[in-house]
């Protein structure tokens, strides 16, 4: 079935990602893994190419367009360069709307030009050694003290944790008043008492740095907070979490049409019991039944980007997309690994880097189970 959700500005967008992830990451991505990190040089060519902030304003330097469109493109050829050291999404798709929507107008001064010109990278800090999709059990404590905030506590799995100068941490400005108790604020690189663990060292997405961080009574200015006042940022976050969701969906298909196209390929040439695999019904019916259910993911995923676009995805939505995708993509790489007999064991088969890499994707941004929670509290039980 025709796919029809990008204009032509989409598709010529596209062909300057492809160009970009050519000439900049596919030929160094290996040695970024082995590295455990993406230099920051990559960023900035990102940036001078027009790859970040396209939500901000024009005299900020960015593109001033809110169209979810050009961001999936991104995610689409990340995904299909096999690039998944680089952060842009998590800069682009879940940091963005922090940074454009909650930020006053001193803020957007100080921040929105790096962060549309790749030279301020950002992350977001919600995660804690005892908390994780649990937001409301974070400990991280901001104390007031005059003009500032004095933040004491520790985050983990944070992506881009190593590279990031501007890190949105949710933190406790109220313990008593649970959810109406949070607050968001923004942590700069260089601020005493603020420290980074180790470069975690994960199953896959190798070159993508994920940090713990440590916060010792780090004064952060009352002008780094998010919103007007404090605890508002609990409402914030699950006003922003459907987008995040959905760019993890726009990942998980990708992926599993990318995976989907080279086991075709690679079973039209292998060869047993003097035939091609794909020539065994076996092998038909297994590829037949993950091509129709990925191409019904895609499209309704395209359907909840045309949603966001006009302001009306839920986080219902959000969570049915997230949920459904991420598993399918694990099921069909992990199908398409067995299509692959030995071979997709072997790291030098690109199916074998999508199986690791894949598996976070049911993790992060979520649970499976958090996303069939949030879809069964919609039915009033």
């Amino acid at each position: 079935m025709r796919r029809d959700l990008f204009d032509e500005e989409h598709l010529l967008f596209r062909e300057t990602v492809r160009e970009f992830m050519a000439r900049e990451v596919v030929p160094h991505h290996e040695q970024w893994e082995k590295d455990g990190i993406v230099p920051r040089e990559v960023w900035k060519k990102a940036g001078e190419m027009g790859l970040f902030g396209f939500s901000v304003p024009e005299e900020y330097g960015g593109s001033g367009v809110t169209d979810f469109r050009y961001n999936a493109v991104i995610v689409e050829e990340i995904i299909r360069h096999s690039a998944t050291g680089l952060g842009f999404s998590l800069h682009n798709d879940v940091m963005a709307p922090y940074v454009v929507e909650l930020t006053d107008d001193e803020q957007k001064r100080r921040w929105l030009p790096g962060f549309a010109a790749g030279e301020l990278i950002t992350a977001i800090a919600m995660s804690e050694p005892g908390a994780g999709s649990d937001l409301q059990g974070i400990r991280t404590a901001a104390v007031r003290d005059g003009d500032h905030y004095v933040v004491n506590g520790q985050k983990t799995f944070i992506t881009n944790g190593i590279n990031a100068d501007l890190v949105v941490v949710v933190a406790k400005t109220d313990p008593d008043a649970g959810a109406k108790g949070t607050t968001l604020l923004v942590v700069e690189r260089g601020m005493e008492g603020f420290s980074r663990g180790r470069n975690l060292d994960k199953i896959g997405m190798k070159a993508q740095d994920t940090a713990e961080l440590f916060f010792d009574n780090v004064r952060v200015p009352v002008a780094n907070r998010l919103g007007r006042k404090d605890g508002e940022g609990f409402a914030q976050l699950m006003n922003n979490l459907p987008q995040e969701r959905l760019s993890i969906a726009v990942g998980a298909v990708a992926a599993a049409e990318v995976v989907l196209e080279q086991t075709i390929e690679y079973c039209k040439g292998r060869q047993a019991f003097g035939r091609s695999i794909g020539s065994f019904q076996n092998t038909r019916f297994v590829l037949a039944e993950l091509a129709t259910e990925t191409e019904i993911a895609r499209h309704y995923v395209d359907k909840c980007i045309l949603a966001l676009n006009a302001g009306e995805l839920s986080a219902v939505d959000a969570a049915k997309a997230k949920w459904w995708t991420t598993e399918l993509q694990t099921k069909v790489i992990d199908r398409c690994l067995q299509l692959h007999g030995g071979y997709g064991y072997m790291m030098e088969y690109p199916v074998a880097k999508a199986w690791i890499d894949s598996r976070v994707q049911t993790i992060y941004g979520g649970t499976t189970e958090i996303m069939k929670e949030i879809i069964g509290r919609s039915f009033g039980f």
